[in-house]
């Protein structure tokens, strides 16, 4: 007869005593052991001085409302109940003597992750006296560095608002911030202390934005990793929470080191100093750190957005000086000497000619090709901007197509309205910020002017691409379309700075752009024909078997979680992996650093014959929560849970990327002996049925295919090729 499903067998480890093996009944009652060793007694866990702990993880208490949550093969520990700790503790970080105090925080800070244990110490106004260690300013180092820990773990609880700090205390941890010699853990507590506050509320965004002075913000992303993170992170916290006017401000405030730089300026400087002290450094990039600096590149385009959806004011005085000077610049010769000698008719006529050789549609009124937002004036931002800093490559574009047959002209304005379209759908410039993205540009970083120096590049491969596609009129879009194509398949690259882009881009022809057409149809239509077909659908099993191998091989290597929270705080990490043999889930709360721990240091289990359900998505318990409707579509299509025992425990994910969630969603969907479901898996049986098919076909060619590939060509001793003219002896 199987066991109750509510009855769970575990371990009890006492203090003196040998640990028992017991079996608990989590529905009738709870077992609670009393101190003497031995002795046990059916009681409620609330109102004794003893409570049971978990040993692993967290270290979690045992409480009414948690005690279901108890697994087989659980080890807990005896020992004194949440409220008796938190009296203990309370009184021991008043006490005088220095170690007893810091034995006291330092196990403060580590009972405080326990929900139980934080409620019982915050109402004994715990915070109050920790406010006072940090106000008085008597204790430093490990002291204050645990003090700050115990203070940050009680907070991330939402017990009490950030709102109740006082002035003396925030002025504290500013000072550890701004201070230039302190304790880098000391500096690192008080950073993240900082950056929940930015986004409480407005007034604790102001107090932070002007007391913490920008010249140590980014020294401190000159300094170690760990410091760098945070350092970045309360920067990323201040321009998300600015308003959109303050962003957009440029302070007269010298750059970068001024406290009173506007946010546009703030911004910049970030990114020459991400450029220097982040992205070259020697170490490793991590993943919170490449999310930032994404973030940073997405909040830095936006300030592209007020002129990309603001259209053109055929009444405003600056916006037809700026339309003047295109023309002025383009056709100097033509437009200066003895404009008094013309009529108004006459002057109005070689305006309007003019304007239709630089490319507008409607030349008699320019204003209305600059009507459509998006790109709205962006785009004449762009024209302006090419024209003064590549003057003589506008020239060349304009006077250039001035000369051709009507119909084969290459339109300038017109071409640079739909090329900054282009851009801007490419950049995803208007976009909210993703939560999970990391995808940034390294050229970007360092560029003061990115968006309209890549444009520069790309509106004279505009014209390239047009010369060679020999385009007419008609064929605008096709041209474009090719360009897009070209930049598209060149950002993919990850060039390393905008010189880099422009010459991969511009090996990029038309010519070798038909060439990779031609190779990605024939990869296509290879599959076409019947007997191919047949072929094909032979392979597929066992394709689709080592597609399943490689699944359950990468669960059972693991991956590192991230729990995000309101606050975008994602520094709690935590790991899940299969075990070899394919029957147990083990995952487990682990500290920042460890990349892949061992299975043994896992506390926590689940079965694969006990999980039930897969769900992905929305359907997810914690995407249905309260505050889900803020998710983006990215972390909605991140995100996925399994259900295991009965229908009310679930172990829920936000996958690191689409490419991690499509492993793991695969992998769980092979242990539960289903098909494999995810957009992963078919294109990698493509790939894997191409390559077969291909093989196949050269082997019915009789042509003979090595079990290895073939030696690299040793080079050549003697690298002088220049061919030696001098007579030879007959």
């Amino acid at each position: 007869m199987p066991p109750p499903k509510d009855v769970v067998k575990i371990a009890i480890q006492m203090m003196g005593a040998i640990p028992q093996l017991i079996e608990l009944n989590q529905v009738t009652s709870c077992l609670l052991p009393s101190p003497a060793p031995g002795c046990w007694a059916t009681q409620p866990l609330a109102g004794n001085h003893y409570a049971l702990q978990h040993v692993d993880g967290q270290q979690a208490y045992i409480t009414e409302s948690n005690r279901m949550e108890i697994k087989n093969g659980s080890i807990l520990r005896l020992t004194t109940s949440p409220d008796q700790e938190a009296e203990r503790l309370y009184s021991g970080i008043q006490s005088n003597n220095l170690d007893v105090k810091s034995d006291s925080l330092k196990k403060l800070a580590s009972l405080s992750r326990d929900i139980t244990f934080a409620q019982e110490f915050i109402s004994r106004n715990g915070l109050k006296q920790l406010f006072l260690i940090v106000e008085e300013g008597n204790d430093i180092g490990e002291i204050l560095a645990h003090t700050l820990k115990a203070f940050m773990e009680l907070m991330e609880h939402d017990f009490v608002s950030w709102e109740t700090l006082s002035p003396a205390f925030i002025k504290k941890i500013v000072r550890y911030v701004n201070m230039p010699a302190m304790d880098a853990s000391v500096q690192q507590l008080s950073l993240s202390i900082l950056e929940n506050m930015v986004p409480s509320s407005h007034l604790l965004f102001e107090l932070v934005r002007h007391e913490v002075t920008l010249d140590r913000l980014f020294t401190h992303l000159q300094a170690n990793p760990q410091l760098q993170l945070k350092a970045m992170a309360l920067l990323i916290a201040l321009l998300l929470n600015a308003s959109e006017a303050e962003r957009r401000v440029r302070s007269p405030a010298p750059l970068p080191w001024a406290p009173t730089a506007g946010w546009r300026e703030c911004s910049l400087s970030a990114q020459s100093v991400g450029a220097d002290n982040i992205i070259h450094a020697s170490e490793p990039m991590g993943d919170e750190m490449a999310h930032y600096l994404y973030v940073l590149q997405s909040i830095t385009l936006n300030l592209l957005e007020r002129r990309m959806r603001t259209s053109m004011d055929p009444y405003s005085q600056e916006q037809r000086e700026l339309l003047q000077f295109l023309r002025q610049s383009a056709f100097e010769s033509e437009s200066n000497p003895s404009t008094g000698t013309f009529s108004a008719e006459r002057r109005h006529s070689l305006c309007a000619k003019e304007l239709r050789k630089l490319g507008f549609q409607n030349h008699g009124n320019p204003a209305q090709d600059l009507q459509r937002t998006p790109p709205g004036l962006l785009a004449l931002d762009n024209m302006v901007y090419f024209a003064k800093h590549c003057p003589s490559a506008y020239s060349r574009f304009v006077l250039e197509n001035s000369s051709r047959e009507d119909k084969h002209e290459c339109p300038f304005a017109r071409s640079s309205i739909q090329l900054t379209l282009a851009l801007c759908e490419i950049l995803h410039v208007g976009e909210p910020c993703s939560e999970t993205a990391q995808a940034f540009y390294l050229m970007f970083f360092g560029q003061e002017h990115f968006f309209e120096e890549l444009f520069c590049i790309c509106i004279q491969l505009q014209n390239k691409t047009w010369k060679e596609m020999r385009a007419a009129q008609e064929d605008f879009d096709k041209v474009l379309q090719v360009v897009r194509e070209q930049i598209t398949r060149t950002l993919s690259l990850k060039p390393t700075s905008l010189e880099l882009f422009k010459t991969k881009v511009n090996a990029l022809n038309y010519s070798e752009i038909l060439r990779l057409r031609q190779t990605e149809r024939m990869h296509q239509e290879e599959t076409l024909a019947a007997p191919v077909l047949e072929l094909r659908e032979r392979l597929k099993p066992k394709l689709l078997e080592l597609i399943c191998q490689q699944r359950l091989l990468r669960l059972c290597e693991g991956t590192l979680f991230r729990k995000i929270s309101s606050r975008r705080r994602q520094d709690k990490l935590w790991y899940c992996r299969l075990s070899p043999n394919h029957k147990v889930l083990h995952y487990g709360d682990v500290e920042p650093g460890v990349e892949s721990p061992p299975i043994e240091s896992l506390p926590e289990k689940i079965p694969v014959v006990d999980i039930k359900e897969l769900l992905v998505g929305r359907e997810c318990p914690h995407m249905k929560e309260k505050g889900a409707g803020k998710h983006t579509k990215e972390v909605l299509d991140l995100a996925f849970s399994i259900s295991y025992d009965v229908e009310e425990y679930y172990l829920n994910f936000i996958a690191p990327t689409r490419y991690e969630f499509c492993l793991w969603t695969d992998g769980l969907n092979v242990l539960l002996g289903r098909e494999m479901t995810s957009e992963r898996t078919q294109s990698e049986l493509d790939i894997l049925l191409s390559m077969e098919l291909k093989l196949h076909l050269l082997d019915l060619e009789n042509v003979p295919i090595p079990d290895a590939p073939p030696p690299v060509p040793k080079p050549p001793s003697n690298l002088n090729f220049c061919y030696d003219f001098s007579p030879t002896e007959q």
